[in-house]
């Protein structure tokens, strides 16, 4: 007797596929809020913006001697800082044949893409310049160094401790740097800089207090609100291989009100370009958008370079 197989019928028995196609998993961009300065009274169009502020006047101690005239003083001149504008965007041209052929929707997958990638692509630029404040501090396997070493001289072993978090917290305060709320600094961190705080056990460190009076964040896995700072855990805190024998560093940045600064000729949008062939078989996807930032207040922020015990 013979059987009726899936090889009898091979003509009727096909790969089949989901016509649902999943994206790349995704971190939610979130640096460009920290840029909290803005331009407020712009007097022209230009390419370079100069933000100014006012210096203090010295504080006047001294007594007033009677029947003599005080003698005036000038305020310093105003302190200056410099965006420039610059054009950014990106585009994707889709071919009619492709729309016709696909088994799955193009166009919607091709609106999402570009859209996340205007996302990613303006906080990467946010990012290159939170990083390069002058207020830097490293670690030495946990002690704070005290004067900043080369990025090219940190190990892997070199990780971030509470004790670091806490001075750059009181340099912080000791600068008059304006919390961002609740009269706490914001630290964004890595997932593995995460791992170390709270990793760190003993008087002083993160897991005691925790242990006995914020249980939940063991629970959760989370840092939570720590030494006068709230936490943000985020894969986009910048790591590089730039390290001594390539070990991956880490930067942690621990900010106040008005560290980075934002200016915007063109806000960033999604762009459908005209159909410019011939037949009208290629339809262009994009965004573009024209902005700047820089550092506004060095006083209101911290960069701790640091290793880390899950890359080593």
């Amino acid at each position: 007797m013979a059987d009726t197989t899936t090889s009898s019928y091979a003509g009727l028995v096909k790969t089949v596929y989901d016509q649902f196609v999943e994206f790349a998993l995704r971190s939610e961009p979130l640096f460009r809020q920290v840029a909290d300065k803005r331009v407020a009274d712009q007097a022209m169009p230009g390419n370079v913006i100069t933000l100014s502020r006012f210096q203090d006047l010295s504080a006047a101690t001294t007594g007033l001697t009677e029947g003599t005239d005080v003698t005036a003083v000038a305020p310093s001149d105003t302190v200056t800082k410099t965006i420039t504008l610059e054009e950014y965007g990106n585009v994707v041209t889709r071919t009619e044949f492709l729309d016709l052929l696909s088994f799955a929707a193009v166009d919607p997958a091709i609106a999402n893409l570009v859209a996340y990638n205007m996302r990613d692509s303006v906080d990467a630029l946010v990012r290159t310049t939170l990083i390069g404040g002058t207020n830097e501090i490293t670690s030495n396997a946990g002690v704070r160094d005290a004067s900043p070493q080369n990025t090219n001289t940190l190990l892997a072993t070199d990780i971030i401790s509470t004790a670091i978090l806490r001075y750059a917290v009181t340099r912080l305060r000791a600068n008059s740097a304006q919390p961002v709320k609740d009269g706490l600094y914001a630290a964004y961190v890595h997932p593995d800089t995460s791992y170390d705080l709270r990793a760190e056990s003993g008087a002083g460190g993160w897991q005691l207090p925790h242990v006995y009076q914020a249980g939940a964040n063991i629970w959760a896995g989370e840092i939570g609100s720590y030494e006068g700072a709230f936490f943000i855990e985020t894969p986009r805190a910048y790591q590089a291989a730039d390290g001594s024998a390539s070990a991956i560093i880490s930067r942690t940045m621990v900010l106040g009100k008005q560290f980075l600064a934002e200016a915007v000729a063109r806000e960033f949008g999604l762009v459908i370009g005209p159909v410019v062939d011939s037949l009208a078989r290629e339809r262009p996807v994009g965004w573009k958008g024209t902005a700047g930032w820089c550092v506004y207040r060095e006083e209101a922020g911290y960069r701790i370079e640091h290793g880390s015990s899950v890359s080593q």
